[in-house]
């Protein structure tokens, strides 16, 4: 066996995403060639509840779907937060950067508070909140 290294890149949004931006970028993804492997990271959804009251009962959790990469279905057993892929060579990555860049273009956050919205707040606030957020400052 052979020692070669393959270089890895990770995406990481800002936000765990739904099931239809996941399948939307993963055909982005699919499309690039140069990609030996790909890891979904994230949160577990339980086909059924594991524990408490409710254990053995079905888990109807909304991101549990099946989507479609390339010709394939498959069900979502995490709800996404992070990608681990492994590459063929470094020449994939502006590719990738691409792929996300054309993915990740609109946040809840920019819905309300315009394209001019403070980057330190995105995921903080509530975008269908009527007032503006409040920001206290500490003490020096």
């Amino acid at each position: 066996m052979t020692d070669t290294t393959f270089p890895q890149c990770r995406i990481v949004p800002e936000r765990l995403l739904y099931p239809e931006t996941v399948e939307r970028l993963l055909n982005k993804i699919y499309s690039i060639p140069g990609i030996r492997r790909m890891i979904l990271n994230g949160p577990r959804l339980p086909a059924v509840i594991p524990a408490g009251p409710a254990k053995g009962i079905d888990n109807p959790h909304g991101s549990r779907q099946v989507i479609k990469v390339g010709d394939q279905d498959f069900e979502l057993q995490v709800q996404v937060g992070s990608i681990l892929l492994e590459l063929a060579n470094r020449d994939v990555i502006p590719a990738l950067k691409t792929a996300c860049d054309e993915v990740f273009t609109t946040f809840s956050d920019y819905a309300k508070y315009g394209p001019e919205a403070d980057r330190d707040m995105l995921g903080l606030t509530d975008p269908s909140s009527k007032v503006r957020p409040i920001i206290l400052q500490g003490n020096k």
